[in-house]
Parts: structure tokens; sequence; C-alpha cells
């Protein structure tokens, strides 16, 4: 078995490492991000987006641990075994990538239709309330297709315009359950545009960046690859040793008898 080159194998387990960091940090990401849906209700696009970033955090896990492993033993198998792994993987994501982008005008499309499908808000889950309610806020908006007229009489307080807000108002209209407790007369201000261009903008951003970072996950993937395979090549090659020739002209070396005195001749 040849020897491998010292800094090669520290740059092999530092990549590992940095792999083996990033796949804890994607786990925990997605632990915290089931907990934080648990109690809405959830789609089954959502169930296999959770699905898909266990088993992509937990499978980098383990190819990692075996990486460390192979190159730490010295075993081929192992590095083998996480070389053609890696390759499966790396080709797997590239295709799912891939097909990420070519098909961003679909996925917009089909956003659009599953915010659509809410209307009418007054008879939404109160978790897609709560949940409006903050996107509204946040993105300074009211309703989804109609703006404030979605609501119907029903305008939430997350509609109420801000005094530092960016995007236009209008004035509510009085039947609204916003002039309730009002009794000076004055106009209330609402938020005139829609969220559902804010919504479905901002879902595709993200969406745009959770396949940045998928593709440089998966460079290094592939960097991973490249040097595994590099040094399985290091460790196929046989060792160099030394050929022994014989010869008949060669003395065994001159040498002396202790015994004897200085002067003793040495042949």
């Amino acid at each position: 078995m040849g020897k491998v080159d010292v800094w090669l194998k520290r740059s092999y387990i530092c990549l590992l490492s940095v792999l083996g960091i990033l796949s804890l940090l994607l786990l925990g990401f997605t632990l915290f991000g089931h907990g934080h849906l648990y109690k809405e209700d959830l789609t089954d696009e959502s169930i296999v987006g959770l699905h898909f970033m266990y088993g992509i955090s937990t499978v980098i896990l383990f190819f990692v641990i075996l990486g460390v492993f192979g190159i730490c033993k010295l075993k081929k198998w192992a590095l083998i075994v996480f070389a053609v792994g890696m390759t499966l993987g790396c080709l797997f994501m590239l295709v799912n990538e891939i097909l990420g982008l070519a098909n961003q005008a679909v996925i917009e499309k089909e956003l659009k239709k599953h915010y659509l499908s809410i209307l009418p808000l007054e008879n939404a889950t109160e978790s897609v309330i709560d949940s409006l309610n903050e996107v509204q806020s946040y993105l300074q908006c009211c309703g989804l297709d109609q703006g404030y007229m979605d609501w119907n009489d029903k305008i939430p307080e997350s509609c109420l315009c801000a005094e530092e807000s960016i995007n236009p108002c209008v004035v509510a209209p009085k039947t609204s359950d916003l002039f309730e407790n009002r009794t000076n007369g004055q106009p209330v201000m609402i938020y005139s545009q829609p969220c559902l261009l804010f919504y479905v903008e901002l879902e595709m951003t993200f969406i745009q960046i959770i396949l940045g970072t998928m593709l440089a996950f998966t460079l290094l993937w592939v960097l991973s690859v490249v040097l595994c395979i590099i040094i399985l090549c290091q460790m196929s090659q046989k060792k160099e040793t030394s050929t022994v020739v014989y010869s008949k002209e060669a003395k065994a070396g001159n040498y002396c008898n202790l015994v004897e005195g200085p002067d003793a001749d040495c042949t």
C-alpha cells in the first residue's frame, strides 16, 4: 500500500469536518422548522420537504463518518464506499437543482394557486389567519388578491398603515370592524396593495437561496470525492523497494582483528 501525502490527508479531514458541521446545522434547522410547523396544518409538500431535509442531512453525516474512519484507519473499502455514495449524491443534487432552476415559472404558478385557494379569508383556519397577519404587518399589505376587500368587513388590525409605511394606503370602509371602538370619526388608513405578489416574491427568493445553498453544498461534495479518489490512487501505488544485486567481484570489505597490534595488515 502506498503512502498518503500528509497535507492531502489533512485537507481531506478538514473538508469532511466542514461537511459534518454543515450537516449537523442542517439537521438542527430541520428539527427547528419541524417543531415550528408542528402546530400548523402541514401540507403534503411541507411533509415531503421535511423528509427530504432529514434524509439529506442524515446521509451526509453517515458518509462523513465513513470517510473519516477510512482516512484515519487507511481502509480502502470505506473510502471506496464514500466515493461511490457521494458521487451518486452529487448527481442526485445536481438533477434536483437543474429541475428547480428550470421549473421556477411552474413553481411560482403553483404558489399563486395555493394561496388563492385560501380565499375567502373569512373561512380560513386560525393558523392561516395568524400567519397572514404576520405577513401583512411585515410586508405592509392587506389581503391576498383583491386587497382589503378579501376580508369583507372583518379587516384585521395588521392592515393598519404604520407611520413609516413605504407602501400606499387608502381609507378603510366605515363598515369594517376597525371602526367599532372609534368615536372621533377620523379616517382609518389601511394598506391598499394585496399581499399575493409580495408573498410569492418572498417565497421565490427563499427558494433561490435554497438552490444556491444546495449548489455550494454540492461543490463541497464534488471536492471531497476528488480528494478521496486522489487518496485511493496514492494508496494503490506499490512501494518501491531497492533491488539487491549480487556481484562476484564484490568484496566483504577490509577488516582488522582487534587482538592484533595497531600495525596489523588488514585485507
